[in-house]
């Protein structure tokens, strides 16, 4: 159960962590923070408890994100699932990569803001030397993490200490309301929001990693552990920010913003603290995230939902070939940052809108789980867990609106080209391509894709 835990945590504190402090200043004040945690830390919450229950009301599913939505709707939502989550930890890895470049920018000019030439280049190079490490076997790598993952927490715990005891009530209070022309409190609500799913990401992730579970009840308190935990580090290192700086100071940090902060309280090595706590958390949330990435695209496979060749593992139990396609999608979204106006911003926000979908799909699967009584006793009650599923439902759909229509079209643009990695598993079966329902889906999908396309080409939406 530690082993799964140390996964969950060491997938959730992730590079994000270190940007919270400038990516909530500048949508909101503390106020709006306040209620953005509130919401954001609920709403997981439900989403936790609902894989929990999953787990164990369905312990025959592994890879529960992808596997439940299978379940659920069928075949296609499944592989979009699947995908989904695939795609969402390839374009989270990118936007580490981009965040540590912009953090040894400050050292380096070349490196710029993460969206340099020399960044792609420097990046690429870190991006296979993890292909090379993680391809060694799911074993070793988790064993990585663990190390990884205690060594990246001291920089924030001494941040959260030092800025508890610097606290100052009257900065705090000027920062109460957000900052100029940021509008209604709803809408620096919605601002954040994105914010929150991307530091979120890996409450799942012993669902993810459930086949490797000893005991089924380890994957529930595992996700209950990591979620615990990591949700208590963010709501901290965004809150106690608010009574460091003024709110236009805050906001306008560069990133890694916490370090910043902490530079302001205590001189330049805070700030260098920071940035090795990043360049640490850099390699154990990405090793984390290549593991359960490469995780969902090998049972997919095995399932006969991706091509055959993805379910390959080799003599130390390490999906190669999904990792080697994971690398390679990474290695092209980081090339792509080139073209984007703000590489950062928009790898942060597309890579908590891929996400939403699976997460929508597995809340949905938990509301039918209790309405149909699947796995229900006949006389057992059953108002907890449809309130949990409801709610976790209504959160995820909330979620999905508040990133924005951008965000929205972006996704679909991805999603729907990736239906051929499900036509080529549906031609090594010999099996037909699509059943009538999934055509209707199909249309939607790539319907919705059109409508992306054109609105980047028009201007509608830009990266």
């Amino acid at each position: 159960m530690r082993t799964m835990a140390m996964l969950v945590i060491g997938s959730m504190v992730g590079a994000g962590v270190f940007a919270l402090p400038q990516q909530f200043a500048a949508s909101t004040g503390a106020a709006g923070a306040v209620l953005a945690w509130t919401i954001a830390g609920t709403g997981t919450l439900m989403l936790a408890l609902v894989f929990q229950m999953l787990a164990l009301r369905r312990p025959d599913l592994d890879a529960g994100v992808y596997t439940y939505a299978k379940a659920g709707f069928g075949e296609y939502l499944g592989f979009f699932s699947a995908f989904g989550y695939w795609a969402s930890a390839c374009v989270g890895n990118v936007t580490y990569w981009v965040l540590i470049a912009s953090t040894l920018g400050g050292w380096i000019p070349a490196l710029g803001a993460g969206d340099t030439p020399m960044t792609v280049l420097v990046a690429s190079a870190g991006l296979w030397a993890s292909f090379a490490v993680v391809r060694r076997g799911v074993q070793q790598a988790a064993a990585v993490n663990r190390v990884v993952t205690v060594a990246k927490l001291v920089p924030i715990v001494v941040f959260v200490l030092i800025a508890v005891f610097a606290f100052d009530p009257q900065v705090f209070a000027d920062n109460w309301t957000g900052p100029a022309g940021a509008g209604s409190l709803l809408d620096q609500v919605r601002g954040t929001m994105l914010a929150t799913v991307f530091v979120f990401l890996g409450v799942e992730g012993a669902s993810t990693y459930s086949r490797h579970a000893r005991r089924r009840k380890d994957v529930g308190r595992a996700t209950m552990l990591g979620f615990a935990s990591v949700f208590a580090l963010f709501a901290s290192v965004t809150m106690v920010s608010y009574g460091i700086l003024p709110l236009k100071e805050l906001a306008a940090l560069r990133e890694p913003s916490m370090g910043g902060v902490l530079e302001a309280l205590v001189g330049s090595w805070g700030g260098t603290l920071v940035a090795v706590g990043l360049i640490i958390s850099v390699l154990g949330a990405y090793l984390a995230w290549t593991l359960m990435a490469a995780e969902v695209l090998l049972v997919a496979a095995r399932d006969g939902d991706m091509p055959a060749f993805l379910g390959r593992t080799d003599a130390r139990d390490a999906p190669v070939p999904a990792l080697l396609l994971t690398t390679v999608l990474a290695q092209a979204v980081l090339l792509l940052t080139l073209a984007s106006q703000d590489a950062f911003t928009f790898a942060f926000g597309l890579t908590g809108s891929l996400v939403l979908v699976p997460y929508l799909l597995a809340a949905a699967y938990a509301v039918r789980l209790v309405v149909r009584r699947e796995t229900f006793a006949p006389d057992e009650r059953r108002t907890g867990p449809l309130l949990v599923s409801l709610l976790a439902l209504v959160h995820t759909t909330w979620l999905l609106w508040a990133g924005g229509l951008t965000y929205l079209l972006v996704g679909f643009v991805v999603y729907a080209p990736a239906t051929v990695l499900f036509v080529m598993a549906r031609r090594e079966q010999g099996r037909r391509w699509f059943s009538p329902r999934e055509r209707v889906l199909l249309a939607a999908s790539v319907t919705g894709a059109v409508v992306g396309v054109v609105a980047l080409v028009a201007g509608w939406v830009t990266l």
